[in-house]
C-alpha cells in the first residue's frame, strides 16, 4: 500500500506536511536549522516572529516562567522592524526547503496595513495577523477580544496585499466563531486558533508577580483542552465559507497531532512542542502516518474533520 499524503492545502497554498512551526517559537526561522536531525522538509511552514512597523525591545524581564504542563511568556513582541525583517533576514532564509509566514502585530489600523504593504512585497507566502497578543499592554489584547475591531484590521491590511491572510483568534473571546465569520466577511483566507490564554504566576516570597509584565500568555499541554474546543466551535463557520484552520494549543505528540485534524485542522501548529523536544515534527509526521495507514486512509486530508457524534 502507497504512504499516505501528508500534504495539506491551506488558503491556496500546498503544504509538504500539515505542520506549521508557531510564531514567537522559532525565532526568525534560523535556529532550529542549526539543530542536529532537524529538517525543514519536516515543516510545511514556519512562522516567523511577531513583527510590527517599528524596532520594538519587548518587555522587562522575568518574562518567560515554566507552569505545570505549560509556559507563561511575556516577551513583548521583540522584534528589529517589518522593513529590517523584509530587507536583511528574509533574503537569507531557505526558501527552498518550505515555505515562510510572517506575523503581523499593530496598535493601530494604520501601522496594520503598513505592515501589510511591507510584506506584500517581500517573498512570505502568507501573513498571519496577530490581533489577539496577550503579552503587551496595548493592541492586541484590544483588537482580538472585539470581534468588530478584529474584522476592521482585517479590512485595513486586504487591499494591501495579495497574499493570503490569516487571522490569528483569541481563545479569550466570548463569541470565537462570530469573530471568525466577521473576520471571513473582512476578507480573511484562513484562521490560526488559538492563540495562547492569558495567565499569570506568583512569587509567593516576594509577594509580587514573577512576570514582569504581570500577566503573559499560556501555552503548552496545559490548554490543549481549550484549543479542540475552541477549533470546533470555530469549524462550521470556516468550513461554509471553504476556510481552512490552523490548529495550535499545547500539541506535544503524534496523538495530539491527530485529535487537532479530526476536530477540524486543516494544519496543526507545532510551538511549545519544540521546547519539549527540537525534533518533534519528524515524530509526529511518523505518528500520522502510521494512524492514517492502520484506518486505511490515504492523505491527511481524509482525516480533517471527520469527527462523529
Amino acid at each position: 500500500m502507497p504512504k499516505p499524503d501528508l500534504s495539506a492545502q491551506f488558503a491556496g497554498l500546498t503544504l509538504q506536511t500539515p505542520i506549521v512551526l508557531l510564531s514567537g517559537c522559532v525565532g526568525f526561522g534560523e535556529e532550529y536549522t542549526h539543530v542536529e536531525g532537524f529538517s525543514n522538509r519536516d515543516v510545511g511552514a514556519v512562522i516567523l516572529k511577531g513583527t510590527t512597523l517599528e524596532p520594538r525591545m519587548g518587555n522587562a524581564p522575568h518574562r518567560v516562567y515554566e507552569t505545570p504542563s505549560g509556559m507563561l511568556n511575556a516577551i513583548g513582541l521583540q522584534n528589529p522592524g517589518v522593513r529590517h525583517v523584509v530587507e536583511n533576514i528574509l533574503p537569507n532564509l531557505p526558501h527552498g526547503e518550505t515555505q515562510f509566514w510572517a506575523n503581523a502585530n499593530g496598535t493601530s489600523l494604520d501601522e496594520y496595513a503598513e505592515i501589510a504593504a511591507v510584506f506584500d512585497n517581500s517573498p512570505v507566502t502568507a501573513i498571519e495577523i496577530n490581533i489577539s497578543c496577550p503579552n503587551v499592554k496595548e493592541g492586541g489584547v484590544h483588537f482580538g477580544n472585539d470581534p468588530v475591531m478584529a474584522a476592521k484590521v482585517v479590512a485595513a491590511m486586504r487591499p494591501m496585499t495579495k497574499k493570503p491572510l490569516i487571522t490569528k483568534l483569541s481563545p479569550n473571546n466570548a463569541d470565537i466563531a462570530e469573530t471568525a465569520r466577521l473576520c471571513i466577511e473582512a476578507g480573511c483566507d484562513g484562521l490560526s486558533v488559538i492563540n495562547t490564554l492569558v495567565g499569570m504566576a506568583v512569587d509567593i516570597e516576594k509577594r509580587t508577580p514573577v512576570i514582569g509584565n504581570i500577566s503573559g500568555g499560556l501555552s503548552g499541554p496545559a490548554i490543549k483542552p481549550v484549543a479542540l474546543w475552541k477549533i470546533h466551535q470555530t469549524r462550521a463557520v470556516a468550513a461554509k465559507n471553504s476556510i481552512p484552520i490552523l490548529g495550535q494549543g499545547g500539541l506535544v505528540s503524534g496523538k495530539d497531532a491527530i485529535e487537532f485534524a479530526i476536530v477540524g485542522s486543516d494544519a496543526i501548529g507545532i510551538g511549545t512542542g519544540l521546547f519539549y523536544d527540537p525534533l518533534l515534527c519528524g515524530k509526529v509526521l511518523d505518528e500520522l502516518r502510521d494512524y492514517l495507514t492502520r484506518h486505511h486512509m490515504k492523505s491527511y486530508r481524509e482525516l480533517v474533520g471527520s469527527l462523529g457524534s
